[in-house]
């Protein structure tokens, strides 16, 4: 009995990665461990009943909503012990791999907010140039008003000599057209998965332009403008082709209309633990 009881923890160890719960199920013989883990609302059917691979289980976890998110960070850094720059850092570098996966080239333009959606776009723009790309950065914000880790990620770019360019509110549409136009890819860094209600000025302008310009498009975490929970498009919306959304894909990705706005949806890894997800 307790050799196949074993077995059985062994193969769902294999597919959520968490070696220390089967130590400790294993020393002090309590199945129950197992058994709540396994009946967890975030690990789908297919990984109660098969081996995966680490990689695997992150594919099927169901998605995430607003407040859902929101709690993942939170427990990253507050119970794991994960800083939060560190999760901008894998953020970021992993979409910059993406979009060479992609075949990102020529004058890539990353448009960042002020808050971590920003961020990510900060790390992105540094990558691209730490792999030779010729990258722009449009920051829509003061730079004053930029805090914590975004700001960090900023410093560097401003010390490295990446070009940053604030825009101005007398800077006007047609300024930002130009910007745009000679864009080959254009990174959305501007909202991220907390934003609600309907999109006001300068951020329908400037999503506007985005979506104006020639360029290919890729959104980061998802389309500014797109509601995190429906899916629906909160008045304006930027039209991505890629949405390189993290950890996993978010609730209103499910709406049959939103991918109008994500394209096609790439999941990137930031170094969220599964014992994390499996625990929610």
């Amino acid at each position: 009995m307790l050799h196949n009881w074993y077995c059985c923890c062994r193969t769902w160890l294999v597919a959520c990665s968490c070696r220390t719960w089967l130590v400790a199920c294993i020393r002090d013989h309590k199945p129950a461990h197992w058994a709540a883990a396994a009946k967890s609302p975030m690990v789908s059917e297919r990984c109660r009943t098969q081996t995966l691979s680490t990689t695997d289980i992150r594919m099927h976890v169901r998605p995430l909503s607003r407040k859902e998110v929101r709690e993942v960070d939170r427990r990253a850094i507050e119970e794991f012990g994960l800083p939060g720059i560190v999760l901008m850092e894998n953020a970021g570098r992993g979409t910059a791999e993406l979009l060479v996966d992609t075949g990102v080239g020529g004058q890539i333009v990353v448009c960042a907010g002020k808050g971590n959606n920003g961020g990510d776009g900060f790390v992105i723009a540094r990558h691209l140039e730490n792999r030779g790309y010729r990258v722009r950065v449009l920051l829509m914000a003061d730079p004053a008003e930029i805090r914590g880790d975004a700001a960090v990620n900023l410093n560097v770019l401003r010390a490295a000599d990446t070009p940053v360019e604030i825009v101005r509110s007398d800077h006007g549409r047609q300024w930002l057209d130009q910007q745009l136009t000679a864009a080959d890819w254009i990174v959305d860094a501007l909202l991220g998965t907390g934003t609600r209600g309907t999109i006001q000025k300068p951020w329908s302008g400037v999503i506007e332009a985005i979506n104006a310009a020639s360029g290919h498009i890729l959104a980061v975490d998802l389309p500014s403008g797109l509601d995190c929970d429906t899916g629906k498009p909160l008045g304006h919306c930027v039209r991505a082709d890629h949405t390189a959304t993290f950890v996993v894909e978010k609730t209103g990705f499910a709406d049959p209309e939103a991918g109008e706005f994500t394209g096609e949806v790439h999941v990137v890894e930031i170094g969220i633990p599964v014992a994390l997800l499996a625990s929610l």
